[in-house]
């Protein structure tokens, strides 16, 4: 950390530079049942005193009995919906040329999250033949993060080493502070920009004991994760798992909704849809996300190859956590606990994952 202070009003002061500055501040905002991600005009406008209460398929907003902003673990969106839109247009008949993209400035985003737009662009910014449209988004935000002192009931990024102290990546880094002199934030500069902005609001130095207390807290709230990844090398314990009866049994309980692919902050697959107008004169093609969970997803000639539920649940989760590492080089897990808390039917990936380790120890895999 680098020392610099903010109050409440120096929250405000960041967001109206940051909107003076041309971006479009998107933070958490409230909304009747959940914390959602939104376009805030000021920082009025963050869920001050309100929290979430979670568990495997289940999510409800509680009040605080504090005014803390950032109060709160992950809702059911990510940062990922700005980036890699979940509907955007590739072509038209029209020759119209795309539009630019906009200046997205990231207010409140977790170590998770910041891990989770990294792994989005080693897929689509950094591979062969790079999304352009991602890498124009990419190129243009600015992430002020939030060090997690609260971790959630769902949340298990400190075993996927994603959290709770954020990573690389940030412009500005901010620790809460609620205390009984009003909620402060210890800052942190991560890019020459950042210090342009803090410069511009007003500040103060951090005292040593400020610094080590917010850094004892961040540090602690690794020790209070509200779930945790088997402490295994997970990708070799779904390779020797891929003929697990485990699989049926996870089947038997999922839906196939793909609700834990669209709220996962990292999961990239599209699909291409041409449209054209009944006149046949115009046409445009569209690029929409897609699930593996989806019949459809692997329909090749004469039908598709995971016809079974259990087949494209392994499918979803061995890619995520294992062979994920042979293709992108890393997880493609951050331990944000979305697919939990947003399963129909409750299916919880880290109890999923100590169920396989547990039939590997005892050789019944």
């Amino acid at each position: 950390m680098n020392g610099a202070v903010i109050d409440a009003a120096g929250l405000q002061q960041l967001v109206s530079t940051l909107i003076d500055r041309g971006y479009r501040v998107i933070g958490p905002t409230k909304s009747e049942i959940a914390i959602v991600l939104a376009e805030i005009g000021s920082a009025d406008d963050l869920p001050r005193g309100w929290g979430v209460d979670v568990g495997p398929g289940f999510y409800r907003l509680r009040q605080r009995s504090d005014d803390a902003a950032f109060g709160h673990s992950a809702g059911p969106q990510s940062w990922k919906q700005f980036l890699h839109p979940v509907r955007q247009k590739v072509w038209s008949s029209d020759g119209d040329d795309p539009e630019e993209p906009p200046r997205y400035a990231f207010l409140g985003v977790r170590g998770c999250d910041l891990a989770a737009i990294a792994t989005l662009d080693g897929v689509l910014g950094k591979g062969a033949h790079p999304d352009q449209n991602f890498v124009g988004r990419l190129r243009g935000i600015f992430v002020v993060a939030v060090n997690c002192t609260e971790p959630g009931g769902l949340c298990f990024c400190a075993s996927m080493g994603t959290g709770p102290a954020v990573g690389a990546g940030y412009d500005l880094a901010l620790t809460e502070r609620v205390g009984t002199h009003g909620t402060h934030y210890v800052v942190d500069i991560g890019t020459d920009e950042g210090a342009d902005v803090l410069d511009a609001i007003a500040h103060r130095d951090a005292d040593p004991a400020e610094i080590a207390s917010a850094r004892d807290d961040v540090a602690e709230a690794a020790h209070h994760m509200g779930r945790a990844m088997p402490d295994t090398n997970l990708r070799n314990l779904l390779i020797e798992s891929r003929e697990s009866p485990h699989w049926d049994e996870v089947a038997s309980r999922c839906l196939t909704c793909g609700n834990c692919t669209m709220v996962c902050p990292t999961c990239f697959c599209t699909s291409v849809q041409d449209t054209t107008d009944l006149s046949g004169e115009h046409a445009e093609r569209w690029m929409e996300w897609a699930s593996c969970f989806e019949f459809d997803f692997t329909f090749i000639h004469e039908g598709s190859v995971r016809q079974s539920g259990s087949s494209r649940y392994r499918h979803w989760l061995t890619h995520k956590l294992s062979t994920w590492h042979d293709q992108f080089g890393t997880s493609g897990c951050v331990g944000c606990g979305r697919c939990i808390a947003w399963c129909p039917t409750g299916i919880d990936i880290t109890e999923e994952m100590a169920t396989f380790s547990e039939l590997a120890d005892a050789g019944d895999d």
